[in-house]
């Protein structure tokens, strides 16, 4: 893995964030995921790279979706998918986290990737996982089987704060009602969250943000970008699979995950030497602004980071219409 990929896939980010923006309030998700998923798949087949998808959108079958499994990459494209003389890459995507965020425009909504080097990112099921991301000062004074106000109580020490100055953010679910009951209790605020888990968790280790934590039940596999970003940022994320059913087990059997009460940190979860991680706003958020249109071509702001070399960049981009001959007016 070169560290200029991480330019590579930015632009990949960038290009599918710019697609589903373009569907933004309309109020089809199903529209709005397509069109990312899309530009994200043209603009991965055109990075010198050898990859695989890891973290997807969902199963062969279910085609337009970027699939695990599926093979990216200008090497497949070139090499008719033997990917000859190319690194390897595992790559995690989600094209639009906050799929109804974009329908319906709320903010938040972002176009998402993370890369490594072959097997440097947990080959996760997509199950439910409890998680709680803490910021770098916290990262080593909290336990996913304590109660909640202890944890709260353990976080605030660890940044010189009272238990009521801290913002805990939950995503807003019915399976969260004593989760929330649990952090009032304790005198601290939560922020509710619609959609978006990943972006409120690089909020969380983000000094200046107001956010010091999340908590709550989400997905895996964003567990998993959750996990390649913090250990770009040096902040840490707490988490267990939740698993019900037989069925259940046989999908993390088939993954390889033998141990489903294991608790994992970010990095068992992206184990990666070379990690990269990129994000692109595409509604408004508190790190990044979304898509902006204007006559002359687009705007976008996003986050690159790395671990090899360590490197954190906010990049604001200027994408001009092909044509312009004029002044740019943005």
């Amino acid at each position: 893995m070169d560290a200029d990929l991480s330019l590579e896939f930015l632009r990949v980010v960038e290009r599918a964030a710019i697609a589903c923006a373009q569907t933004m309030g309309q109020g089809d998700g199903t529209k709005a995921d397509q069109a990312a998923v899309t530009a994200m798949r043209r603009e991965l087949d055109s990075v010198p790279i050898n990859g695989t998808i890891v973290i997807g959108e969902g199963e062969r079958d279910e085609a337009p979706m970027l699939f695990i499994g599926e093979k990216v990459g200008l090497a497949n494209v070139v090499n008719g998918r033997g990917g000859l003389g190319a690194p390897q890459a595992d790559i995690a995507v989600d094209p639009l986290e906050g799929t109804n965020l974009c329908a319906t425009g709320a903010p938040g909504a972002i176009a998402v990737l993370a890369a490594s080097e072959k097997g440097g990112l947990l080959h996760a099921p997509d199950l439910h996982m409890e998680k709680l991301v803490v910021p770098p000062p916290s990262r080593d004074v909290v336990d996913l089987d304590v109660p909640v106000a202890d944890n709260l109580k353990a976080i605030a020490r660890s940044l010189a704060r009272d238990v009521d100055d801290l913002v805990i953010t939950v995503l807003d679910r019915p399976r969260h009602e004593q989760l929330i009951a649990d952090i009032r209790a304790t005198g601290a605020r939560i922020k509710l969250i619609g959609d978006g888990d990943l972006s409120a968790a690089i909020e969380a280790a983000v000094a200046g943000t107001g956010v010091h934590a999340v908590m709550g039940t989400g997905g895996a596999p964003e567990g998993v970008l959750t996990a390649a970003a913090m250990r770009c940022l040096n902040g840490d994320i707490y988490a267990r699979l939740v698993v019900k059913t037989p069925e259940d087990q046989e999908r993390c059997a088939a993954m390889g995950i033998t141990d489903i009460r294991r608790i994992y940190r970010a990095a068992d979860l992206a184990p990666g030497r070379h990690l990269i991680f990129a994000a692109t706003g595409v509604t408004e958020g508190a790190l990044m602004k979304g898509v902006r249109f204007f006559r002359d071509g687009t705007r976008t702001a996003s986050l690159v980071m790395q671990t090899s070399p360590w490197q954190i960049r906010f990049v604001d981009s200027i994408h001009v219409s092909e044509g312009n001959v004029g002044p740019i007016r943005f």
